[in-house]
């Protein structure tokens, strides 16, 4: 549990001070359900996601969470892990350097990410970027499920 997780907000201008730690979100359940729901608003709903019978025929044995759904599943890990910043009107997406889908994610897994803070650069007197490797685990696998450089804009107010 990340030291952040109680809310406790930092100025701005001390996030370069927290460069190089590490924080990790909390469990995330990858169920039938979620994988369903993104299938369907996602039009992808190829047999692997959501056809639990024909799915146990593939290498995977059961259906598997898009590896869409794994990556868009950052921003609620992010909000349960990393810290709050004073001021901050807004947050945004800026970006991926890389991603990479390394293990599929079962059906009925549960997923955490770990967030290294790697870079802060004041790109304006309101705008910070925040650059992170991230790594999102899969309980019990041996290899994670997804590997990224995300980089995310705090605009302060």
């Amino acid at each position: 549990m990340s030291v952040w997780a109680d809310a406790t907000k930092i100025p701005a201008a001390e996030l370069a001070a927290h460069v190089g730690e590490v924080f990790h979100s909390h469990w995330f359940v990858v169920d039938q359900e979620r994988i369903d729901a993104f299938a369907k608003v996602t039009e992808d709903e190829q047999f692997i996601h959501i056809d639990p019978v024909q799915a146990a025929a593939t290498p995977f044995g059961g259906t598997v969470a898009h590896g869409f759904l794994t990556l868009s599943m950052l921003s609620p890990m992010a909000y349960s892990a990393l810290p709050r910043v004073e001021g901050i009107a807004m947050g945004v997406n800026y970006g991926f350097d890389r991603v990479r889908f390394l293990h599929p994610v079962r059906s009925g897994s549960r997923v955490r990410a770990k967030f290294t803070l790697i870079a802060v650069t004041q790109r304006s007197a309101r705008e910070w970027q925040l650059t992170y490797d991230v790594s999102v685990e899969i309980e019990g696998a041996h290899k994670p499920a997804l590997a990224a450089t995300w980089l995310t804009m705090q605009v302060t107010g």
